[in-house]
């Protein structure tokens, strides 16, 4: 499905795990923000039975970029991410100035590789909102890429979802945000050219579209960097996300047929 306000909104579920079981569809939504849902968007929504959305972005986000437009009676669950050198706070500036000068292609590697550890207090909660739900839940960051997409990448991969399935659904972000990526690229070329008083085709477009555009070595990181720390992807729902295996195991019964 599509929302009109929101092109990265999509189901997690339908993917193979590695023993032949199946993620259910209808459960987990993952998405970008949700501000700018139309009321047909808000409609669909409700229809999907959703009545928990855990929202990544940090409350200086919020401010920024406003409130979800949401069904009524839908809980909303606060889980701000943000590294500890404030990385979060430094690309919401980049996006606002359009200076990615001190955001190098490698950048996306890093935020990757620091979600492992910065935001496992925010996965952990995740992974056990989703376990405890009776009904449909949809979480989020701003675009659906980073934080959203490492938390994707965690969850699929921790029911036995295939890492190279698991790479493809992150880069899907690239297809369903090709139109918006599109147009804000061509966005930020025009600050930029105003900025540095050149023409636009003479724009250094390296950093941004690094940003913007995705790449499996991107969501890689993450992989790497939990099994560097725990040697594997149950070692980290164990001993990085303090997961019970009973908490664990309600989590496999919920997605898993």
């Amino acid at each position: 499905m599509s929302l009109t306000g929101q092109s990265n909104f999509r189901d997690v579920g339908g993917y193979k795990t590695k023993d032949g079981r199946k993620v259910k569809r209808g459960h987990v939504f993952r998405s970008g923000e949700l501000p700018r849902l139309t009321d047909e968007d808000v409609a669909q929504l409700e229809q999907l039975g959703i009545k928990t959305v855990v929202n990544f972005l940090t409350v200086v986000e919020t401010e920024s970029r406003g409130k979800d437009r949401l069904p009524q009676n839908v809980r909303e669950v606060s889980l701000p991410i943000e590294t500890e050198d404030g990385l979060a706070a430094a690309i919401e500036e980049a996006r606002r100035t359009a200076d990615f000068s001190s955001m190098p292609p490698s950048i996306n590697l890093e935020i990757h590789r620091l979600l492992v550890d910065n935001a496992r207090e925010q996965y952990a909660a995740l992974l056990k909102e989703i376990a405890q739900s009776k009904e449909p839940l949809v979480f989020h960051c701003s675009h659906g890429v980073h934080r959203t997409g490492t938390a994707t990448a965690i969850l699929l991969w921790s029911l036995g979802v295939p890492w190279e399935t698991v790479r493809e659904d992150y880069l899907l972000s690239n297809k369903y945000r090709e139109a918006e990526v599109k147009k804000r690229l061509a966005q930020l070329r025009v600050l930029l050219a105003k900025k540095q008083n050149i023409r636009p085709d003479e724009v250094d477009m390296t950093n941004i579209e690094a940003f913007y555009i995705q790449k499996g070595e991107y969501i890689d990181a993450t992989r790497d960097e939990i099994i560097k720390q725990h040697g594997s992807i149950e070692g980290y729902i164990n001993q990085g996300l303090g997961l019970s295996a009973k908490e664990f195991n309600s989590l496999k019964e919920k997605l898993l047929q």
